[in-house]
C-alpha cells in the first residue's frame, strides 16, 4: 500500500475545467471517499490518479514516487468500475487471474494468491462459473478480487454499488469496508451516495463544480459543514438567517426573524454580522413551549424508526423535525420548538 498525494490538480476539456486546483493527502491504509453530485469532478480526479486521464496541470505522487506522467499499467493500482468490466467469455478464475497473467505471475505463485483472494471475498466453489451465472453482488466481489489479487499500492473504486438494489447495496458497503480494513490497502472511493460515504469512510472529500469544499471525517462534514452546499447535500438541514447578537468562546447567539438562537461556531464573529445557522432535523425537539420558536404542524409522516414533521413558523418558514418516540402530533397542532444549541452550527 502507498500514501497518495495530489497537488494543484487541474483537468480541462476544451474550455471546461472539470477539476480545478485539487490538493489532497491520503495516508497509507486510509479509506477516503470523493463525494458530490454528478459533474462535480470526482470521477475525473479518480481517472487522473489511475492514469486514465492526463492532468492539464498538477502533480500526483504514490508515496515519494511522481506518477503524473506514468502510464496506467505501470502504476500498480487496482480499479473497480461501476459496471465491473468482467470478461464475459472467461470463467471467474480466469477473470481473477487475468492481472496476474499480464504481470507474468503464473504457476503455483499465481494459484496461491488467487486461492487466498477467492476465499477472502467468499467466492469459494464458484471458480468455474461465468459472470452471467452470478448475482450482482457476486460479480462485484469478482471485480474486487481481480483488483486485489495483484497486490496493488492503491485500490480505486468508481461508484461500484450503483447497479445493485438497495438491500444488496447496504450489505456490500459493510463487506467492502471490512475487506479494506482486513487487507489494509489505501482506498479512494467515488460516490454520489452520501450514505455510502458516511458509513464506509475514514474521511470524506466533498466536491462541487470541480473544487473541494470540505475534507473531514463523516461526523465533521455532517455536524460541522464548511459551506451551505455541503450542509444541503449531506442529509437534511434547516437554515435560519440572522445577525450576531452576542458570543462566548465557542458559541454565539443569533437574532433571527423567528427568535433568538444559540449555536456553535468555529471562530470569533462580529456583533451585527449577517450569518446563517444550520440545524439538523434530529437536533430539534417538539415541546409545549419552545425556546422562543412556536409553530404549527403542517405534515406528519410516521417512518417506523422516527416521525418526520414539517412545522410552519409564524414567519412563514417551514422547519423539518425528526422525532423518535414521544407524543404524536397531528397536522394543525401548535407546538414549541427546542433546538439543541450544541448541534446548531454557524455557517460562513
Amino acid at each position: 500500500m502507498s500514501r497518495l498525494t495530489i497537488r494543484a490538480l487541474t483537468k480541462t476539456f476544451s474550455n471546461f475545467a472539470a477539476v480545478q486546483d485539487i490538493n489532497l493527502d491520503i495516508a497509507e491504509g486510509e479509506f477516503v471517499s470523493l463525494l458530490g453530485p454528478s459533474g462535480c469532478g470526482k470521477t475525473t480526479t479518480l481517472r487522473c490518479v489511475a492514469g486514465l486521464e492526463a492532468p492539464t496541470r498538477g502533480q500526483i505522487l504514490f508515496g515519494d514516487r511522481d506518477v503524473t506522467t506514468l502510464p496506467s499499467e505501470k502504476r500498480n493500482i487496482g480499479m473497480v468500475f461501476q459496471n465491473y468490466a468482467l470478461f464475459p467469455h472467461m470463467t471467474i478464475a480466469e477473470n481473477i487471474d487475468f492481472g496476474l497473467d499480464m504481470r507474468g505471475i503464473r504457476g503455483r505463485s499465481a494459484r496461491r494468491r488467487s486461492d487466498a483472494i477467492v476465499n477472502m471475498v467468499q467466492l469459494t466453489g464458484l471458480d468455474a462459473r461465468y459472470p452471467r451465472e452470478l448475482s450482482g453482488g457476486q460479480q462485484q466481489r469478482v471485480a474486487l478480487a481481480r483488483a486485489l489479487v495483484v497486490e496493488p499500492a492503491l485500490l480505486l473504486l468508481d461508484e461500484p454499488l450503483a447497479n445493485l438494489d438497495a438491500k444488496l447495496r447496504d450489505e456490500m458497503r459493510g463487506f467492502i469496508r471490512a475487506l479494506q480494513q482486513r487487507v489494509g490497502i489505501t482506498t479512494v472511493y467515488v460516490t454520489h451516495d452520501q450514505a455510502e460515504a458516511m458509513t464506509m469512510s475514514d474521511r470524506i472529500v466533498v466536491m462541487f463544480d470541480g473544487r473541494i469544499h470540505q475534507i473531514g471525517s463523516p461526523r465533521e462534514v455532517y455536524f460541522r459543514p464548511a459551506t451551505r452546499e455541503v450542509a444541503d447535500f449531506i442529509g437534511q438541514a434547516n437554515f435560519f438567517s440572522g445577525e450576531i447578537a452576542s458570543q462566548a468562546e465557542t458559541s454565539v447567539s443569533v437574532e433571527t426573524p423567528a427568535g433568538m438562537l444559540r449555536c456553535e461556531s468555529s471562530r470569533k464573529r462580529v456583533t451585527g454580522e449577517r450569518v446563517r445557522v444550520m440545524v439538523r432535523p434530529e437536533a430539534i425537539r417538539l415541546a409545549p413551549k419552545g425556546n422562543g420558536l412556536i409553530g404549527r404542524v403542517t405534515r406528519c409522516q410516521f417512518l417506523g424508526n422516527m416521525t418526520d414533521y414539517r412545522i410552519a413558523l409564524a414567519t412563514g418558514e417551514i422547519v423539518s423535525v425528526q422525532s423518535i418516540g414521544g407524543e404524536m402530533r397531528a397536522p394543525g397542532d401548535e407546538v414549541g420548538i427546542e433546538i439543541d444549541a450544541t448541534k446548531a452550527w454557524l455557517l460562513p
